[in-house]
């Protein structure tokens, strides 16, 4: 299921992660380049040693000491260290007097020349200050010395590109395709790793992350609210003819039979010839009440009976049946529009093939309009490739999908669980 927009996907993570790895191992040759030549590293640069400067006291302790060793030798200094002593003392008298002396390193002025050791730390204040935002060559520097490398916008947009034309070629409609672009792109830009580590988790929890948004809009647990809502329950269908509707009232009857509720069909499909015939045949096998009437009636009045009858039998649910329709026939969405007014149902379930793609994801908005709808069901996922349905469904009508039809038997429905479908078309 959805395998063709999987295997995109995948190409997407692992191009990115090729991507960023080799320019990262191209970094990471070039300063070992550096290092061969002499260089070392930017946060590997030796601080020089603040008290490596004799002070005053130091200097004066150490001219005793060095008069008390000539004259335990016995002998007179000679003319040259005499002259170099007397020199000696003069600068040091001189030093004092002044208030010159050599300072030591917490008292030197600000005005002194720059050091390597402030040079050094203004880089590291530099870099700490770029991280929050643009980072600068000192930041970039540091970081590629650490061993980390940083995902740029402008490393991205050729990937971006193809991921855009992933999705659009896999039914995604526009402004979902975009939503996932722009999260993609936010997860990742300015992000700081280490190289050669686990790039692809990066890029696959960033594409993850921007999937579920879209995905998940609107969901709700179906379940707590079919047994918190009061009885009976009534559930209508709507689409277009042929995408599976009446298939999927029969499957959602078993659902709710293994879930121990009870439930009563009416067929509001009272326009096509055989609608009839083919909702009994389903009542039939499941062994199920079906409410009709004769073909041309009002659907609106099917359904009603069969609430009324299920409020007299104390029955669980309703599931209402509609004629299929196009979004541009008139007539049919306003007895869509009619039923929705008069009988108020719980819910109003869309349901369209997902192998239907991007006209799939134009009805449901279209439908939605015309009568809100709650929710989704999409038939024949196991059949779709693409998964465009999937993704944008639930974005542009802000209503989950909630089953997923992926086969031919009544037992062939699932339940959508946006994490499941998102770690299946990315991957653990």
């Amino acid at each position: 299921m959805f395998d063709g927009l999987k295997d995109k996907l995948s190409g997407f993570t692992s191009d990115v992660e090729e991507d960023v790895d080799e320019e990262a191992l191209e970094a990471e040759e070039e300063t070992d380049a550096d290092e061969a030549d002499g260089e070392a590293p930017a946060d590997q640069v030796a601080e020089p040693a603040t008290d490596a400067q004799p002070s005053e006291g130091d200097t004066q302790a150490a001219t005793p000491a060095a008069t008390d060793d000539q004259s335990g030798t016995g002998s007179e200094p000679s003319a040259a260290d005499s002259e170099a002593i007397d020199e000696s003392a003069t600068a040091s008298s001189a030093a004092v007097e002044d208030g010159d002396a050599v300072p030591d390193a917490d008292s030197q002025s600000d005005d002194a020349p720059e050091t390597e050791a402030d040079s050094a730390s203004e880089a590291d204040s530099a870099s700490e200050e770029d991280d929050d935002g643009g980072r600068g060559l000192a930041a970039k520097a540091k970081l590629m010395a650490t061993g980390k490398t940083v995902i740029e916008e402008e490393d991205l947009q050729s990937h971006l590109d193809d991921l855009e034309l992933a999705l659009l070629s896999s039914d995604v409609e526009m402004s979902v395709a975009n939503e996932i672009l722009d999260g993609v792109k936010e997860n990742l830009t300015g992000q700081t790793r280490r190289r050669l580590s686990s790039t692809g988790n990066l890029v696959r929890d960033a594409l993850r992350e921007s999937l579920y948004d879209v995905i998940n809009v609107g969901q709700f647990d179906f379940d707590e609210r079919i047994q918190q809502a009061d009885k009976p329950v009534t559930i209508v269908f709507t689409g277009v003819n042929g995408v599976g509707k009446t298939t999927s009232i029969a499957k959602l009857a078993r659902y709710f039979e293994e879930r121990g509720l009870s439930t009563v069909l009416a067929n509001g499909d009272t326009y096509r010839a055989g609608a009839n015939e083919q909702l009994e045949k389903h009542a039939e096998n499941l062994d199920k009440k079906i409410i009709t009437h004769e073909q041309g009636s009002d659907p609106t009045a099917v359904v009603y009976d069969a609430v009324e009858y299920a409020k007299a039998n104390d029955i669980d649910v309703v599931l209402g049946d509609t004629a299929g329709r196009l979004h541009t026939s008139d007539d049919l969405m306003a007895q869509l529009e009619k039923i929705d007014r008069n009988i108020d149902p719980d819910m109003t379930l869309f349901v369209d093939e997902a192998v239907a793609g991007q006209d799939a994801v134009n009805r449901a908005r279209e439908f939605n309009d015309a009568a809100e709808i709650d929710g989704a069901i999409l038939t024949k996922a196991d059949a779709d490739p693409q998964g465009g349905a999937a993704i944008s469904v639930a974005h542009v009508t802000g209503k989950p999908i909630l089953f997923l039809g992926t086969g031919q038997d009544y037992d062939d429905l699932e339940q959508f669980d946006p994490e499941e479908i998102v770690d299946s078309l990315i991957g653990e």
